[in-house]
């Protein structure tokens, strides 16, 4: 059933804004009370990254009356196959400063307010507060957790969206009104369990399909029509184009939204999720090898076993010479531990380190005593070693 408006405030349009927003005014259950209500309205796209560049567009060309941009990031190139709002100019400069300006291209009476920070429990309940509605464009299960724990506690809805490869998924997280994230994910799945984009890739145009579901479902909050999203998870198959909904219920034993809640306050969601802090990942170093030292190593008489823990897409892309494929799964498995010799040293190495240092991790647990991570991975490689290879 549609839910009472968000914002009932108004603000009043000049000539040129009932022009630029007719077709919107024309539209029964928009008409021009609403679309005054969509210019007094605040809403926070949380990442400045695939998501939230379909989103910041069209939340912009809808009338928005403020818009919030959270991202601590600054534009890579290999954003841009996706990150539409950003353009090669932008290579090096920060994300909200570069969607800021992409917002004004588009619409002029947009006021935009940029967060130049990472949300943690310090400042989310502080940020989110000034605004009506969230967008959820993060990559990663801390943030995720963080925002709705912090919708949660200020009772706003949090539209949520994800995407991996060709699949991508969207609902309304809203406690109250239907389940909250934890209601349906409440544990967080095992550091490294889950690629992310930098790992798995993403096909750029389902930004596009999920990022404009998040911005509909945010109109329609801010307005209280049509039927949001709160109980019901989009699934979109971009390879089969197939929407499914699957029907998603609240949890009474949630502990953040639950009857009998026992997270009443923002916790620390990099060690929910399992993720060491700098300090415990100090205590929990394991040795590690520069690329100077691995391409000296590499080039020496007697060269140690250098493993790529990463997967064969990535390897297409760039690679250390040398270097032999074993699968980080296969370290988690224990079937690496039969390939491996143990009267030679062992580098292993991935995209940037941290597979690489689970994988040395679980090496030493094995039994292996001469084994490092190359420190950096095949990124390192590239830019200190080798710029003639492709980065990504």
């Amino acid at each position: 059933m549609p839910s009472s408006a968000l914002v009932t405030e108004r603000r009043s349009l000049s000539r040129e804004e009932v022009t630029r927003y007719a077709r919107h005014v024309l539209i029964p259950g928009v008409g021009l009370e609403g679309q005054e209500r969509l210019a007094a309205a605040r809403v926070l796209v949380v990442g400045a990254g695939g998501l939230g560049s379909p989103a910041l567009l069209y939340l912009a060309a809808a009338g928005i009356g403020t818009i919030g941009v959270v991202d601590a990031d600054v534009v890579e190139l290999t954003n841009l196959h996706r990150q539409v709002i950003h353009t090669d100019a932008d290579i090096g400069r920060p994300k909200t400063e570069s969607a800021e300006e992409a917002v004004r291209r588009v619409n002029p009476h947009v006021t935009v307010v940029r967060h130049d920070i990472r949300l943690d429990s310090t400042n989310a309940l502080d940020v989110l507060g000034g605004y009506d509605v969230v967008v959820d464009g993060t990559d990663n299960f801390p943030t995720r957790y963080l925002l709705n724990d912090a919708c949660v506690l200020l009772g706003k809805p949090h539209v949520w969206g994800s995407i991996l490869r060709f699949d991508g998924q969207v609902s309304v997280w809203w406690a109250g009104h239907g389940p909250c994230y934890r209601c349906v994910f409440p544990d967080p799945p095992p550091p490294g369990s889950v690629p992310s984009c930098a790992e798995g890739g993403v096909l750029g145009v389902l930004c596009a399909a999920i990022g404009s579901v998040q911005s509909t479902e945010a109109i329609k909050l801010l307005l209280g029509i049509g039927e949001p999203l709160t109980g019901r998870l989009l699934v979109h198959d971009a390879l089969r184009q197939t929407w499914d909904t699957l029907t998603v219920r609240a949890d009474p034993a949630c502990p953040v939204c639950g009857a009998d809640r026992t997270i009443t306050e923002l916790v620390d969601y990099l060690e929910f999720c399992g993720i060491p802090s700098r300090s415990a990942a100090d205590a929990d170093a394991v040795p590690t090898a520069t690329v100077q030292e691995t391409a000296a190593a590499m080039s020496s008489g007697e060269p140690p076993l250098l493993v790529d823990v990463r997967g064969e897409e990535e390897r297409r892309i760039a690679r250390i010479p040398g270097a032999v494929p074993i699968h980080l799964d296969d370290f988690r498995s224990g079937a690496a531990f039969a390939a491996l010799p143990r009267n030679r040293r062992i580098l292993i190495h991935c995209k940037v380190g941290g597979r690489s240092a689970e994988a040395t991790r679980l090496a030493l647990a094995a039994g292996f005593t001469d084994v490092a991570s190359v420190d950096g991975g095949v990124l390192a490689w590239i830019r200190e070693i080798d710029p003639s290879q492709s980065e990504y």
